[in-house]
Formats: C-alpha cells, sequence, structure tokens
C-alpha cells in the first residue's frame, strides 16, 4: 500500500503548514480508519459514533457528526474507492483531518503471528500514538511473522497491532474478552456470526480449530501462532465470508 496520501484536509480545506504543527508535534488524538468504495463505507454510523465518543472522553466537548460527514464527503468527491483516516485533535478548538490514500487490498494469504506481551494504554481508544504495537509489529516481521498477537501478563489474548482477532472452535467464534479496541468490521461482523466473547489464553490455542483477524481492510485466517498452527478452515472463512458479504455499504453523502 502506498503511505503517500491523495489528500488531506483539515476542517475541509487544505491546511497550511502551521496547521499541521499540532498533529505532528502533540501525541493526543484519536482517529477511525475506513475503506471507501464507490463513495460508500460499511459500518458509518459505527465510525461517527467512535469519533464521538472518543472526543468526549479526550476533549469533554461534543463532536458534530453531521459536520464530520461532510468533511469526509469533501475529501472523497472525487476519489470513489480509497483508504481514509480521520483525526480528531483540539490545539484549541476541534480540528477534524482527513487523509485519503489508495484503497487497501485485504491480505492476499493466512497470516503468522508472534506473541508479545505489551497492553495498549486505553486499549477501548483508537487513539494516536501506537508506538508500541509500530515496534512489536516491526520485531515481528524481522523474526518471519507477519504482525504480533498482544497479550497480557498473564497470557490472555486482546488483539494484533491492528486487527481483532477471533477463534473458532468448529461451532462457535469466540472473541477475545481482554481489554481491546472494539474494531467496526467486529462490531459488524460479531451480530452476523455465531459468535461469544471469552477469555482467550495462549494456552488455550491448541483447542482451537481455527482462527482469523478482521479489521476495515478485510478478514484473514491465521495459519500460526508461535509455534502452534492453523490449517485454513474452508467452512469457517466461507461462514465469516457471508457475514462480510451481508453487511451493507453506506452511502457517505447524506
Amino acid at each position: 500500500m502506498s503511505t503517500s496520501p491523495i489528500r488531506v484536509e483539515i476542517d475541509g480545506r487544505e491546511p497550511t503548514i502551521e496547521e499541521l504543527y499540532h498533529p505532528i508535534l502533540v501525541n493526543y488524538g484519536h482517529f477511525t480508519a475506513m475503506q471507501v468504495r464507490g463513495g460508500r463505507v460499511r459500518g458509518l454510523g459505527l465510525h461517527l459514533d467512535r469519533l464521538a465518543a472518543a472526543t468526549r472522553e479526550l476533549f469533554g466537548t461534543e463532536l458534530d457528526r453531521d459536520l464530520v460527514r461532510a468533511r469526509l464527503a469533501h475529501a472523497v468527491r472525487d476519489i470513489p474507492d480509497a483508504a481514509v483516516r480521520i483525526n480528531v485533535y483540539r490545539p484549541a478548538e476541534l480540528m477534524v483531518v482527513v487523509a485519503v490514500r489508495p484503497p487497501t487490498p485485504p491480505p492476499a494469504a493466512p497470516v503468522a503471528l508472534r506473541s508479545v506481551r505489551y497492553e495498549r494504554p486505553a486499549a477501548h481508544l483508537k487513539h494516536v500514538g501506537g508506538f508500541g504495537q509500530a515496534y512489536h509489529g516491526a520485531r515481528a516481521r524481522a523474526e518471519g511473522f507477519d504482525d504480533a498477537l498482544l497479550v497480557d501478563h498473564t497470557g490472555a489474548i486482546e488483539e494484533s497491532t491492528v486487527a481483532n482477532v477471533a477463534f473458532f472452535d468448529g461451532t462457535e467464534v469466540s472473541w477475545p474478552s481482554a481489554p481491546h479496541l472494539a474494531g467496526i468490521a467486529m462490531q459488524l461482523l460479531a451480530p452476523r456470526l455465531p459468535s461469544r466473547t471469552a477469555l482467550v489464553t495462549l494456552a488455550d490455542l491448541p483447542s482451537y480449530r481455527g482462527a482469523f483477524l478482521t479489521n476495515s481492510i478485510g478478514t484473514a485466517p491465521v495459519s500460526r501462532i508461535d509455534d502452534v498452527t492453523y490449517g485454513v478452515d474452508p467452512a469457517l472463512m466461507r461462514l465469516v465470508a457471508a457475514a462480510e458479504a451481508a453487511v451493507p455499504w453506506d452511502p457517505i453523502a447524506a
């Protein structure tokens, strides 16, 4: 994926260099990330809910959801397919930054994960400043894995660096209950699958038949976690694909 944005707007216009100082220098804010296809987004209302709730918690003020939607619509006005990130900061007044990049395809192959002990601060928030995640992800890739799997001091599984993880026992999907970010894709898929929330530890891994990751980019089967290997379960992935296909795409323009 290209890291170069097609467009960046602050409050609906091209930013000045002075306006970029705060996002660059102040590591306090939050964001949501989404894929846009044909001017539509899956779970748009949930993305707006996430931004509003985090703004309330971090800044003690309300975010105008309709205004954010309008900022998003303006940023992708002539770009029907894109990967979009919306950041919110508060240098004085609230600042909405919309970055538009080329669309991101889902992983092309099953994913191998390396477990690491790391607990994200304020894990329920999609906040800026993910150095720990980036560091552990890079270390995992250097060791031949695709990403890191975050676990707490007891071995309870939380999430990967950028995705939620779920485990399949042949009947039901288990979403780990340790502190994690409730991803939009997870919120959309869980009600459409035979799901439960449960404590899942590293010691439990051999008891599961399969696992998969999900985020706004898409879903991918997990082939390995440390020394535990999983075959790609066609029945599971068909179930997940059907659930994903049932999620509607919401128009950005109101």
